[in-house]
């Protein structure tokens, strides 16, 4: 770049980028209900971007529609070339911390640099090492970027995204379907169907913003599942995740996980963290394991499920196979415990959507006890303060 285009932009720069905190928030909200429209699945992360005149005016706005498209900052870019907008001086609200690397696409953070943008807010640091570095990368830019805006709500809405590029392995959410007495199948082995056609409508949804689905080998020869996501019409939703069958049984030549859906994976079921990992290098981002009761059991027993999704009926059974075996709890304190998210009716039938309760560590219980009653200067209630970075 000559130095004549280096000091236009720094003097594009110069233009006010002290927007009022009430609006970045609004922004902000904006940038992550335009994420939310982008796909729950894949391996990129769902992203949002606004652009803001001077003035604190939306001018443009972007999302990423999945791999290999264009991401929320290029696409904001491009939104506010095609309205006749000049994107110098605007300031980015971006949900996601802007990429530093050359992908499928050029880095977002080069983008936002060589369209003069004046400041750049972000709701969440990307924590993937690959990917990270924009914040840095426009900050020798002379870019101001804070870190922080709304950040509960950024997280919420990448939670499966983050914990897999944080932890390299998927986000695992159980899918339990049992009777009011905990029972996912009668005396005889039978279990179609205890949930009523609201609910398995409804698991279907579930199946289709996944990346994958897994069983345990003895429930794919039991109950010969295929695996895939279908519309209330039986059609086959657009996307089908990846089928794991986690166990050395081998899956029959005739077997409907055999059919049609997605590609078909099977890993041995004997180290559940090399499992999981494997999965993880395959960028499977959130698993949703359907069972069975074995497979379960193991994964909760290792502590290894971040959500549930238990779909009760109002229907006893008495006897039968139950959701999960024996996890080694001899006492109430042993509990595994999940804190509600949500419950839900469908049809005669009830949805509790619980998630993992983190542990808290001894030091960080001390810290929480120790720590000063909050004032004005913590920042606002309800709000993350933000960060200069």
């Amino acid at each position: 770049m000559n130095q004549a285009a280096t000091d236009r932009r720094t003097a594009d720069r110069t233009a006010p980028y002290g927007l009022e905190p009430a609006g970045l928030d609004a922004a902000m909200r904006r940038a992550l209900a335009l994420a939310a429209l982008g796909p729950a699945h894949g391996p990129n992360p769902r992203v949002g971007c606004v652009l803001l005149d001077p003035g604190g005016r939306t001018v443009a706005e972007g999302y990423h529609r999945g791999a290999g498209t264009p991401h929320a900052e290029a696409a904001a870019l491009a939104d506010a070339r095609s309205r006749g907008v000049d994107p110098r001086g605007t300031t980015a609200v971006v949900t996601l911390e802007p990429c530093a690397h050359h992908g499928r696409t050029g880095p977002c953070a080069d983008a936002l640099i060589d369209a003069g943008v004046a400041a750049v807010h972000v709701a969440v640091a990307d924590p993937n090492p690959v990917a990270t570095g924009g914040a840095d990368r426009l900050r020798t830019a002379g870019i101001p970027v804070t870190v922080g805006l709304l950040a509960d709500e950024g997280e919420e809405l990448l939670r499966t995204w983050l914990h897999a590029v944080r932890t390299g392995r998927p986000y695992v959410t159980l899918k339990l379907a049992t009777s009011l007495d905990g029972r996912v199948a009668a005396a005889d082995g039978t279990s179609r169907w205890i949930t009523g056609a609201q609910a398995r409508a409804h698991a279907h949804t579930v199946r289709a913003q996944v990346d994958a689905i897994a069983v345990g080998s003895g429930t794919a020869l039991t109950d010969d599942p295929s695996l895939t996501a279908r519309r209330a019409d039986g059609g086959l939703f657009e996307h089908q995740p990846l089928r794991v069958v986690l166990g050395r049984r081998p899956v029959p030549d005739g077997a409907r996980l055999r059919g049609p859906g997605g590609e078909l994976l099977q890993l041995p079921g004997d180290d559940l963290d090399a499992a999981l990992r494997a999965l993880g290098d395959r960028e499977v981002r959130h698993l949703l394991v359907e069972g069975g009761p074995t497979l379960a059991t193991a994964l909760l027993a290792a502590d290894a499920v971040d959500e549930l999704h238990a779909y009760v009926a109002p229907v006893l059974l008495g006897a039968g196979a139950t959701a999960v075996g024996d996890l080694g709890v001899t006492t109430i304190g042993e509990a595994a415990r999940f804190a509600t998210d949500d419950v839900t009716r469908l049809g005669d039938d009830m949805l509790l959507a619980a998630r993992r309760i983190e542990p808290v560590s001894a030091a960080a219980e001390n810290e929480i006890e120790n720590a000063p009653a909050p004032t004005a200067q913590h920042g606002r209630p309800g709000r993350h303060t933000e960060e200069e970075i």
